[in-house]
């Protein structure tokens, strides 16, 4: 297969089965202190011929797929097998590669790149979710980032053409709800920008996911960050909220905050309270809570309010009410990859093991707090 298209660096999680078109290239913000994803990198537009190009060449790659299928015996179907077949061939790439994987899992969702897809001219992005629908009719869903800057500056009218269009959710970056918190990091918008934009993506029947950092406020705003990121999310009323523990990494204007000591980041526990204490306050009816991301410690801390609000403080205080050294198992646990709930503490045999180590970080334990974060840096 000759052909191939362009694909940006990152996507959210929940969008690991989904197409990646890139529309626009990088962040137009980029400043943001904990983030290294776009650093060094400038924003542009891509033009419409681009993107179609793009969306042509996708279509290319997915007659030639059918016709390896019908090669391999698979009657065009786009099987394990084929996909297979793509992955071990050298002369592919990791874009032919996703559309194979893409058509493997059904072609129904399309994730539109990079930091800030709306930013294009109405008329132009609904042209192209409209060209790339027709030009594959499997598609069900498609779904962009959004600064809130951009969604509070769209018109309704704007925002409608797109949901009309097929524009299906949008995923915003909130990080925070405190004014505090998101000028100390740069953010490049205030609470008020977060409603406006938000409430316009709700108005316009779009899906909406609002990302949220616990730990973000550090110890300095640690409350005010839980609540007033819970008043905000209280008045856009998203569809979902996620949750992404703060890491801090190594080159970022927080980092160096942190190195300067301007910035104290909150230890396992305080970040889990700080959960604790969002969650308490958050009165939006019909939201979901995720945390599908491993930076998140305690990934059970999922549900739909107010109805799953009991069992998700459960599993917070579940995990504070255990003893010093069983926390500290499951923190270990959980970083090193092989714990996901707090029942993996009764394997026995991962238990003794991690145990240990934890016995061995105690005679230090001034160290352990850096131990944990180093196995964070695996996962970012």
């Amino acid at each position: 297969m000759e052909n191939t298209f362009e694909q940006g660096p990152i996507r959210p999680p929940s969008e690991a089965q989904s197409l990646l078109l890139r529309v626009t290239r990088n962040c137009p913000w980029n400043r943001c202190a904990f983030c290294t994803s776009y650093r060094g990198k400038g924003f542009s537009l891509r033009s419409l011929a681009e993107i179609k190009a793009d969306i042509k060449a996708m279509k290319r790659i997915a007659v030639a797929l059918g016709a390896l299928s019908w090669q391999l015996g698979e009657g065009g179907r786009i099987t394990e097998r084929v996909v297979a077949a793509v992955y071990q061939d050298a002369n592919t790439d990791d874009a032919q590669r996703s559309l194979a994987a893409w058509l493997y899992f059904g072609g129904t969702s399309v994730f539109l790149q990079d930091a800030n897809s709306l930013i294009l001219k109405t008329a132009d992005l609904a042209e192209v979710i409209t060209y790339l629908k027709k030009t594959f009719p499997t598609i069900s869903r498609i779904t962009s980032y959004c600064r809130s800057h951009t969604a509070a500056r769209k018109s309704l009218a704007d925002l409608e053409r797109l949901q009309e269009a097929g524009l299906s959710r949008v995923h915003i970056g909130m990080e925070s709800g405190s004014d505090a918190v998101l000028k100390f990091i740069d953010k490049g918008a205030d609470a008020a920008t977060h409603i406006a934009g938000g409430r316009n993506i709700v108005a316009a029947g779009l899906s909406l996911c609002e990302y949220i950092i616990p730990g973000l406020g550090g110890k300095r705003w640690s409350q005010e960050h839980a609540l007033a990121t819970a008043q905000v999310l209280n008045a856009i009323k998203p569809d979902f909220i996620r949750l992404r523990s703060l890491h801090i990494v190594n080159g970022t204007p927080l980092a160096e905050a942190r190195h300067a000591g301007e910035f104290e980041p909150l230890d396992e526990e305080e970040v889990v309270r700080e959960i604790r204490l969002l969650i308490e306050n958050l009165t939006t009816e019909g939201a979901t809570i995720v945390s599908d991301h491993i930076l998140n410690l305690l990934e059970e801390v999922e549900g739909t309010l107010p109805q799953d609000r009991a069992k998700m403080l459960g599993v917070i205080d579940d995990f504070l009410a255990l003893p010093l050294r069983e926390r500290l198992i499951f923190c270990l646990g959980r970083r090193r990859g092989c714990y996901r709930r707090l029942s993996d503490l009764q394997e026995p045999t991962s238990f003794a093991l991690l145990g240990a180590q934890i016995d061995a970080l105690l005679e230090n334990p001034q160290e352990m707090p850096a131990q944990l974060e180093l196995l964070k840096h695996g996962f970012v």
